[in-house]
């Protein structure tokens, strides 16, 4: 009887048909929120990948343009001893002249020890020209090969982040599309309901705000005025936006140019405490930082959140889901 107890459990526990349970309802929507959230991360942290890029770019095209000039003036000051050995060939015979006599390259010429040994005493400047200008080309050639190197790396880690934030927005969908249809509808039914209450509230938070004439304060109007738009990546208006596009496009209506992204943008204006915030300054969360907000006043906020949001206006915590808040400045 013992055997049979046990061979029974055993079979139970290694029977195919016993599965574990399927994640309920609430737990595939609380996941499906992390993905996006997480989207929104790594596409901040493209955001600064994309800058860095464009200032390699810009750098990387001076280098090159000032590597071109110093090409110039190096043929130049080749040209010049080129000519100068040529009138020492003609003026002292051949003994020192045959190289450049049967060369197809003259510049040829200023390899022969002894005609270098000469030009060095008649001609030091010129020969100081033409080596400062040769040791120039190289550096630039080093310097451009080496930004080069950068920028492609920025590029790699770019197209990484991209496709590792669109991964998780697929995950999510799949986790959506394996639910029960009546599930799937009953979630995007809920989830619309919740974003219409979330919407009225931020229209009304927008209407009340007043402000003054303070860059902040037209910052904040402008970012209030966008309440209802979509979140996209990388979007930065007019009716689309993220976080750091919102932001940076909002202070722009002050006259203040911003960067593009949230890790670039804590780097600018006055750090402000918890304590000490005003209408209009920016709120910053994450550590790394991958979100950026402006206070509005009264505890409030006003945000591009994620992908499958809006820009809205909500509590302002010391914690933005599990991103801690890590600082404010006042621009």
């Amino acid at each position: 009887m013992f055997r049979f107890l046990i061979t029974l459990i055993l079979l139970v526990g290694l029977s195919p048909g016993v599965a574990q349970a399927a994640p309920s309802v609430e737990t595939a929507q609380r996941e499906v929120d992390r993905l996006r959230t997480l989207a929104a991360e790594k596409f901040e942290a493209a955001n600064e990948a994309t800058i860095r890029i464009k200032a390699l770019e810009r750098e990387t095209g001076a280098l090159e343009s000032r590597e071109a000039i110093l090409r110039k003036e190096l043929d130049a000051a080749s040209t010049t001893l080129s000519r100068i050995a040529i009138a020492q060939y003609t003026s002292g015979g051949f003994s020192e002249g045959l190289n450049l006599l049967f060369s197809s390259d003259p510049t040829k010429y200023l390899s022969d020890a002894g005609t270098m040994d000469l030009l060095a005493r008649n001609y030091s400047k010129q020969l100081r020209d033409y080596a400062t200008t040769k040791q120039k080309v190289e550096a630039s050639q080093f310097v451009v090969a080496d930004r080069t190197a950068q920028l492609r790396a920025e590029r790699e880690r770019l197209n990484k982040q991209v496709v590792n934030a669109k991964a998780d927005l697929v995950k999510a969908q799949k986790i959506l599309k394996g639910l029960k249809k009546e599930d799937r509808e009953r979630l995007a039914r809920e989830e619309a309901a919740r974003e219409r209450q979330i919407l009225t509230s931020s229209k009304k938070f927008a209407q009340s705000f007043k402000g003054d004439n303070s860059r902040g304060s037209i910052a904040l109007k402008y970012a209030l005025s966008q309440v209802g738009d979509v979140y996209v990546w990388a979007a930065a208006g007019p009716t689309r936006w993220d976080c750091s596009g919102l932001t940076m496009r909002a202070f722009q209506q002050a006259k203040v140019s911003l960067p593009h992204s949230s890790r670039m943008q804590i780097r600018y204006g006055k750090s402000i405490s918890s304590r000490g915030l005003k209408p209009g300054d920016l709120l910053f969360f994450g550590k790394p930082i991958s979100h950026v907000s402006i206070y509005m006043g009264k505890g409030k906020m006003v945000q591009a959140p994620r992908p499958g949001k809006r820009v809205e206006v909500v509590n302002f915590t010391l914690m933005f889901g599990k991103k801690p808040f890590v600082g404010a400045r006042r621009i």
